[in-house]
């Protein structure tokens, strides 16, 4: 009895959590593009941190060059972390100057080793841009071509230090498969919950695939100082200390004309490990409510997999579970359905119900492994 007491108390919680996250996401309608904020002009500057990228380096360039904002406004720098491909020679061919090329391994001498190289890129590349704003992208991304305007228009209030963007995955070489679905809409539903967590202040997310930053901000936090002996981060653990510095600075960038796309993870071990790197750096988040958030998730799916075992041995508790799944299933999409639509993936939704079970059990690995485990990320082992 007090088990089946503890289990519609999570479903309790989660259904709150859900309805919470659907009020957050529609409590503000987008704003079209438009051209009426055109005298307002900050300086970007670009970072992109690139390893072993030469299949999408050249594609992602060129859609940054292709930005209706003035050429003159922006600049884009690219920092290799020891490709041992066609990278560097492939941008050579497109980026010319003012846009530069910038390889770490002329910044770190052959016997030094690091935790968190993609920091350390980072940390050099902006420490010699010139733009009043850094934005970071990832190499294998695309951008459209309102990116930048958009970011400007955001930028007329003058108390902003930080703007987190959406993301969206697309097919890896256009192939969808089972892999394609279920990455694209765990990563559509955090994606959601990073939107509706910043409206209502339940924790602030971000992804560094489109995300800005003032550098004033920036050099006030000291960087990545502090939170560099971690691999991962460098994206929500960097917006947190600057929201503690700079309070209310933060805002969420929702147009569907600032998606940048990036493709799903090729494999599921390629995907396995993206996620235990992302999980890795859940305990990290100074703000309580994150935290016993992300705790009430993993626990309602670790109860979820216990009450099928139970189930097992015990089948008067089936139409327990039973209740208990169909809560998360309505629950999810009543959330996801104006998410999905905001991306362009309502047709994903049909595929929805039959991932549920692996659903479950990968947040409950990727959680774990994300505090004990270690990954293998870019041909590198990482604790």
């Amino acid at each position: 009895m007090l088990y089946t007491i503890i289990s519609f108390f999570l479903c309790a919680v989660y259904i709150v959590l859900m309805g919470l996250y659907r009020y957050g996401f529609t409590i503000e309608k987008r704003k079209p593009f438009t051209n009426a904020f055109s005298e307002h002009k900050p300086t970007f500057s670009i970072i992109i941190p690139a390893r072993d990228e030469a299949g999408n380096i050249a594609a992602c360039l060129q859609s940054i060059l292709r930005n209706t904002y003035d050429a003159d406004r922006f600049e884009i720098i690219l920092i290799d972390d020891f490709s041992t491909d066609e990278t560097v020679s492939i941008a050579q061919k497109i980026l010319s100057a003012p846009h530069r090329i910038l390889q770490l391994k002329d910044y770190l001498s052959p016997e030094e080793t690091l935790n968190a190289y993609k920091k350390k890129a980072l940390e050099i590349a902006i420490g010699m841009a010139n733009g009043s704003y850094i934005l970071t992208t990832d190499a294998d991304c695309i951008l459209p071509p309102n990116w930048l305007a958009l970011y400007a228009q955001q930028l007329e209030d003058p108390a902003i230090h930080f703007i987190a963007a959406p993301v969206s995955f697309t097919p890896f070489d256009h192939h969808r498969s089972w892999l394609y679905y279920f990455q694209s809409l765990d990563f559509m539903t955090m994606q959601g919950i990073t939107i509706a967590s910043n409206r209502l202040g339940l924790g602030n997310m971000c992804n560094g695939a489109n995300m800005l930053f003032s550098k004033v901000a920036f050099d006030a936090v000291e960087g990545y100082k502090g939170i560099d002996h971690k691999a991962s981060g460098d994206d929500m653990m960097l917006m947190q200390k600057i929201n503690m510095r700079f309070p209310g600075s933060i805002r969420f960038l929702f147009s569907q004309e600032a998606i940048v796309e990036t493709p799903v993870q090729p494999t599921l071990k390629h995907f396995i490990n993206q996620r235990i790197r992302w999980a890795s750096k859940a305990d990290s988040y100074p703000q309580f409510k994150m935290t016993l958030i992300l705790l009430a998730v993993y626990l309602f799916n670790v109860n979820l997999l216990f009450l099928t075992i139970v189930s097992l041995c015990i089948p008067a508790y089936c139409a327990v579970l039973l209740l208990c799944l169909s809560i998360k299933i309505v629950a999810e999409l009543y959330f996801l359905y104006p998410v999905s639509r905001f991306f362009h993936k309502a047709n994903e939704l049909l595929f929805f119900i039959f991932l549920q079970p692996l659903h479950i059990l990968y947040i409950i690995i990727a959680g774990f492994l994300g505090k004990f485990g270690k990954y293998s990320w870019k041909g590198r082992i990482v604790k």
